[in-house]
């Protein structure tokens, strides 16, 4: 059959027990690659494609060229952070070109430029005058709602702006100083989560990172105050994949809830972690009614499809185990006043079908990055413990 790109499609109906191979015709998988190692024997030109990376392996086993989908896979090399950071050198830069400044503006910024101090007074200058100025014209094009990090990464008084692509400027944020449902950012990327978490221009954030950087923490104390105290939001809805790590150990007994509840501890220890660093006793109340009247609700991602959710804020945790297919699946659910985040590692996947390449977390990141409507951060430090970190590092 002939198709619109020039290409031909062939069904082949040959048995390939009819032909030599050297592995087993016991599965339609097998025979799908000896059929393709048929192909070659009559030496036409061959690639077998598939995300299964076992049978990809047998496939080069015999000689075949085994590649994944290219469509939806991500460069994971080149995966995009959400953050650009800038040293004090980038300052003799925008003082020589026409940045648009006001006459204000630019004696804010040679008043602190020309002091004649140490290198980390100077830096400190230029940070606080950065912050006075809140709007910064820049020339350098970024990814619309990229953040600008000026200053160290282990800084916590570094000056931290947006991208806004439409009016070439970068727009300062003001941190989170104090906490969030008792949680507090410890570097400057957890700064930046909190101010996408609890920006309601953001409908879609992203967060990812090794283990311990706090993503399902910290998405999940922004959602518990934008729907306990700010009212936002009418329920908080949290789910994961079902993938087990190793081996499955079979079937749960139980109904959904007593299912889930097993594939759910790692949020409901956050929570639990939440419930402990909120001093307030009223509030700590106010989250353990939250639970006992449904407004955390579990939900298995088996149910997810034809449901229309409005005014949610939904957190979907290991999202990096979900297939591109899967995360469009999840993603269009959403209703109006609906925020939904994603978290995970896309170095720690437990699907047989997915890396780093071809899941749906990197695949969504870089369809939606640059829209008004998303955010994303890289987080890098964690900040569970050293042997956490240690692990994540050298592991």
């Amino acid at each position: 059959i002939k198709i619109d790109n020039g290409a031909t499609v062939k069904v082949v109906v040959d048995d390939p027990d009819t032909f030599s191979g050297t592995i087993l015709k016991d599965s339609p998988d097998n025979k799908i690659i000896l059929t393709a190692f048929m192909f070659q024997q009559e030496r036409e030109r061959v690639f077998f494609v598939s995300k299964d990376i076992n049978a990809r392996v047998k496939a080069s086993a015999l000689g075949i060229k085994a590649i994944d989908y290219e469509k939806q896979t991500v460069n994971i090399n080149d995966f995009y952070s959400g953050i650009k950071i800038y040293q004090k050198e980038i300052m003799p830069e925008l003082l020589k070109k026409d940045n648009s400044f006001s006459d204000a503006e630019t004696a804010i910024l040679k008043k602190n430029n020309d002091n004649e101090s140490s290198d980390e007074a100077a830096e400190n200058n230029f940070r606080n005058s950065l912050f006075k100025i809140k709007t910064i014209p820049w020339q350098e094009k970024l990814i619309n709602n990229q953040y600008a990090l000026f200053g160290k990464e282990d800084e916590n008084f570094s000056i931290i702006a947006k991208y806004d692509s439409a009016s070439a400027t970068l727009k300062t944020i003001n941190p989170v100083t104090g906490t969030v449902c008792g949680i507090k950012p410890l570097n400057s990327r957890q700064q930046i989560a909190f101010d996408m978490l609890l920006d309601d221009n953001f409908s879609l954030v992203t967060l990812v990172g090794k283990a311990g950087t706090g993503k399902t923490l910290l998405a999940l104390a922004a959602g518990l105050y934008k729907t306990m105290k700010e009212k936002k939001y009418t329920r908080v809805l949290v789910t994961r994949p079902v993938i087990p790590m190793g081996k499955d150990i079979g079937y749960l007994p139980g109904k959904k809830d007593e299912k889930m509840s097993h594939w759910m501890q790692p949020l409901f220890d956050n929570l639990s972690q939440i419930t402990e660093a909120i001093t307030d006793r009223q509030e700590q109340k106010t989250i353990e009614s939250m639970v006992k009247n449904k407004q955390i609700e579990i939900e298995a991602l088996t149910y997810m499809r034809g449901r229309t959710l409005p005014n949610l804020y939904i957190i979907i945790d290991e999202a990096q185990n979900l297939s591109p297919h899967e995360i469009k699946t999840v993603v269009s659910r959403a209703g109006e006043n609906t925020k939904i985040v994603l978290t995970g590692d896309p170095q720690q996947i437990d699907s047989p079908y997915l890396d780093a390449n071809s899941n749906g977390l990197t695949y969504l990141v870089e369809a939606f990055k640059g829209q008004n409507l998303f955010g994303h951060i890289a987080l890098e430090k964690s900040e569970r413990s050293k042997l956490s970190e240690l692990a994540a590092k050298l592991l």
